[in-house]
Parts: C-alpha cells; structure tokens; sequence
C-alpha cells in the first residue's frame, strides 16, 4: 500500500509516470514528494513504488 495525498491504495511495484497517468495528473504540471523528498520529474519513469511509501503530488494553477 501506497499512501497518496493522504489516502492509501494498492499501488506498489508501478511506476510514478503510470500512477500520475492513470489518474488523470499532467505531470508537466505537478511536483511530488516521495517520503520527504521531492522526486525530479526526470525520473518519474523509473521511480517504483513500494509499500509503505508516502507521496504527496502537488499540481500547478494558472490563473489571472
């Protein structure tokens, strides 16, 4: 189990980039932190994720 901006799901062994993918994130437009530290967007592809980590995925608002 994976806990997500506070909620936990059973997404251990996918990657970042598949998780933001499937549910919906632009990850061009967001920035997440992985048990304490932030995760560079250059390797969301190849950041697995394991039990017991915790993320919080921040996403970016434009207005004016």
């Amino acid at each position: 189990m994976v806990k997500i901006n506070g909620e936990w799901l059973e997404l251990a062994g996918r990657t970042l980039a598949d998780y933001l993918a499937d549910a919906g994130f632009d990850a061009k437009r967001v920035a997440v932190e992985r048990n304490g530290e932030i995760v560079p967007k250059r390797l969301y592809r190849e950041t697995v994720l394991a039990d017991g980590d915790t993320l919080e995925v921040v996403g970016f608002v434009g207005g004016g």
